[in-house]
């Protein structure tokens, strides 16, 4: 439950800085990419769209997608997305928590994007 909440918060923050910070339009200006979050039972998630300025969310975790970040369980998904730091990603990878299906780069991609509107 805390997972969904605070994917669709993430969805709305992208949602408005697509429309009220520049620099963030400018990042996503010309890119068609569907991002997911979710876990690996597939329970748990949420489909990140971005479409030439647009940003558009879709909850679950069963969606396609280019990219997608796979978080072993809910609990850690959320502990580790609220720190929001680089370290506390690194160390929930290397202990096997998190993983990438697709390609790393649009994760990355995603990654800066949200730095973006922080």
């Amino acid at each position: 439950m805390q997972l969904s909440l605070l994917l669709y918060i993430l969805s709305l923050k992208l949602q408005i800085a697509a429309k009220m910070n520049k620099a963030f339009r400018n990042y996503i200006g010309t890119v068609q990419l569907k991002i997911l979050i979710k876990t690996a039972d597939g329970k748990w998630g949420r489909l990140f769209v971005f479409d030439k300025g647009k940003v558009t969310s879709i909850g679950g975790g069963n969606h396609n997608c280019d990219a997608a970040l796979v978080w072993s369980d809910p609990g850690t998904a959320f502990k580790t997305m609220v720190k929001a730091s680089d370290e506390a990603t690194f160390y929930a990878a290397a202990a096997g928590k998190v993983k990438v299906e697709g390609m790393a780069y649009y994760i990355q991609w995603f990654n800066d994007g949200v730095k973006l509107t922080m």
